[in-house]
């Protein structure tokens, strides 16, 4: 059985479990040897009943004393009780509603119950065990991540077949066998064995140290050839470096880091290759006036430029900004979703003569029949955003165009490693003058009330405010999270009877959006009422309180997005965080937005406390995913694989040798999700 060959070909698996396994991604039968286990359970040691450690699980071994008792508790609850002793002590078990495992029971039986032990006085109970018979064995058993209908008991069956058929046929190994012998890595089919069914926590280790490696290598080759890929042609010829022209223009001082950024991206273009830069920088450092000092150089060496950004919103307000900051001397143009047809086709008609030099837009902008007279840079905004693919659509615009990467979300130094092996970076680590600071409390709902009238009381100063909850609206998830539309209505009849209010959500048409934003930004609306929509990119300077509901529901770098709506004008400014949750974890993230307005500092702490997974919420950053690896706790694994990989492709760059051929197609396999161009 091959590794590409369908899942369907493993027995049990028909049309119903083969759509619940492509809920999981899983299509292929290498899709399900990687779908590694998430946890394991530990049937390999049993404890005795009286040793048992109270709230912790584990496997007690025994006899049936008697078959199991039946007893209809309520109209759709069955309950099935039994009594296993150990020869010592004897625990009643309690089954819900599982006549299947009750029925596997017998009397006299030798099984294996997996759960927690209770004690009640001297009698020993156990609810809702896992049950098998003891001829079973005694293993370490694992616990994959399943979907309603396909249970991890069906996918260990079906991981346990596939093994099999491969044993018989074992496929190449990825790894070429001189990189496992200096990295002291174990073979792949032996590492999918142990993984999946490991026969004790050291071969375990060993096996993910193989897996991880794997995947880490595999990541870093595919990102280094498509930074190589680019060395080996020649970008757009810039000769002649105007930043001297773009600050002397400005009406403010540029600072030494954005200074220091663009003399970088000049450099660059000196090199015999198009740039690749990342422009990582914290909320308010001033990125665009970068972006707009590398596009003014490019544009006025006789190429054109391109800017995409994630929103509508933040489209329109990078062009006008651009505007502001450029003025007459670069001809800039606007592509949304939302332009008429007829305007659409006049600024199409210009850009593709040369008439425009600068198109700021969102991912329109990689549509068909956008075409450019001569584009020589590729700004991306807002990069965790975009996939691989859309950057390397717009790229494809042009003819090795230099490609400028901005990112407001401040993405620790281990995670940039990873993300961005294929940059390189430099960071915005100051802010200019006359940002203002700002206070973070966190409170309780019980003092919500205080916080509405703190509220009011900017409101009445002539100032403006924001108003944040994390769901559009009720019953779209647990009723008690506040919902920005029941919220809106709520406010507007009580706390904020008076007052102008405005409601922003992402299921607003992007021209309701714009209109609200507008008259926002306007002053005409005094208290935005608002889901996330608002997290990148709304700048107006009067809005100087925040209020976050549900705070618990975002991650720290979230929050700090949202916190840098505000204080970005010259009133001191305040962001308010209320949850209810009083979980430790919670308490501890809310402290840090508290304790901190540095978002390098907080993002950091946000890859502690919430992993890697976790760290873009559900946006498409544009990277395969990582089944095995762990990015903090795996960081010096990264760091070899990232050598491995650099001596590799020294030796081989395209990886065309035979011993690498099973190396170029793993490579291609992974990159093939997220649509990177030319590994194949």
């Amino acid at each position: 059985m091959l590794l590409d060959g369908s899942i369907r070909e493993l027995k049990g698996v028909g049309d119903k479990r083969a759509a619940l396994y492509k809920k999981l991604d899983i299509v292929t039968v290498g899709d399900l040897l990687r779908h590694y286990p998430r946890a394991y359970e530990d049937w390999s040691q049993t404890t005795p009943l009286h040793l048992a450690m109270p709230n912790e699980p584990c496997c007690v071994k025994g006899w049936v004393v008697a078959a199991p008792s039946e007893y209809r508790v309520r109209k759709g609850m069955t309950l099935y009780r039994f009594r296993v002793t150990d020869g010592r002590d004897t625990v009643q078990v309690t089954l819900f509603n599982n006549r299947f495992a009750a029925a596997k029971v017998r009397r006299d039986m030798e099984i294996l119950l997996y759960g927690t032990v209770t004690r009640n006085g001297r009698h020993y109970e156990m609810s809702s065990p896992l049950v098998e018979a003891a001829d079973v064995g005694e293993r370490i058993r694992p616990i994959y991540r399943q979907t309603e209908g396909l249970t991890s008991r069906m996918i260990e069956t079906n991981v346990r077949q596939a093994l099999e058929a491969v044993e018989k046929n074992p496929p190449p190994d990825c790894l070429p066998a001189d990189l496992r012998r200096q990295m002291q890595l174990c073979d792949q089919l032996t590492a999918w064995q142990t993984v999946h069914a490991p026969s004790n926590t050291q071969a375990l280790q060993e096996a993910r140290r193989r897996l991880v490696f794997e995947e880490l290598f595999l990541l870093q080759l595919g990102l280094l050839r498509i930074k190589n890929r680019a060395r080996g042609v020649a970008g757009a010829r810039i000769t002649t470096d105007y930043t001297a022209d773009y600050t002397a223009s400005l009406p403010f001082t540029l600072t030494g880091a954005q200074r220091r950024t663009i003399a970088e991206c000049v450099r660059d273009f000196a090199a015999e290759r198009p740039m690749s830069r990342l422009v990582q920088g914290d909320v308010g450092s001033g990125k665009t006036a970068v972006a707009a000092g590398v596009a003014y150089t490019v544009v006025r060496n006789g190429w054109q430029a391109a800017m995409m950004a994630p929103t509508e919103i933040l489209a329109q307000q990078h062009a006008e900004t651009l505007q502001k900051l450029l003025g007459d001397r670069v001809r800039i143009g606007l592509l949304t979703g939302s332009v008429t047809a007829a305007k659409r086709a006049r600024l199409l008609e210009a850009l593709a003569v040369g008439e425009i030099d600068l198109l700021v837009g969102t991912h329109a902008l990689i549509g068909e029949h956008v075409h450019f007279a001569r584009l020589g840079l590729v700004i991306t905004d807002e990069q965790h955003r975009f996939g691989v693919g859309q950057r390397a659509a717009l790229a494809a615009k042009g003819v090795n165009p230099h490609m400028l990467v901005m990112s407001a979300t401040p993405i620790p130094r281990t995670l940039a490693l990873i993300m961005y092996g294929d940059l390189d970076v430099s960071v915005l680590d100051e802010l200019p003058p006359g940002r203002q600071p700002i206070k973070t409390y966190a409170i309780t709902p019980d003092i919500r009330a205080r916080a509405y009238g703190y509220v009011r009381q900017h409101l009445d100063e002539g100032r403006q405010g924001y108003i944040v909850c994390p769901l559009v609206e009720e019953g779209e998830e647990p009723s008690e999270l506040t919902a920005a539309t029941e919220l809106f209505e709520r406010l507007r009849s009580g706390p904020f009877k008076g007052y102008r209010l405005g409601l922003l959500h992402g299921r607003m048409k992007p021209s309701e959006k714009e209109a609200v934003m507008e008259a926002f930004a306007a002053g005409e609306i005094q208290l935005l009422v608002s889901t996330t929509v608002i997290e990148v990119g709304v700048d107006v300077p009067n809005a100087v309180i925040l209020v976050v509901e549900n705070a618990e529901r975002f991650g720290l770098a979230q929050l700090h997005q949202l916190r840098g709506r505000i204080g970005r004008g010259r009133y001191p400014s305040t962001c308010v965080l209320i949850s209810d949750h009083g979980g430790e974890e919670t308490r501890r993230r809310l402290q840090v937005m508290c304790a901190t307005t540095d978002g390098f500092r907080i993002a950091d702490e946000d890859l502690k406390l919430r992993g890697p997974g976790d760290f873009f919420g559900n946006r498409q950053h544009g990277l395969p995913n990582l089944h095995m690896a762990d990015l903090m706790a795996d960081m010096s694994l990264m760091q070899l694989a990232q050598t491995a990989a650099a001596n590799r492709l020294s030796a081989d760059p395209a990886l065309a040798r035979a011993e690498n051929a099973p190396l170029r197609a793993a490579v291609a396999r992974l990159f093939a999700q997220v649509g990177a161009q030319g590994l194949n």
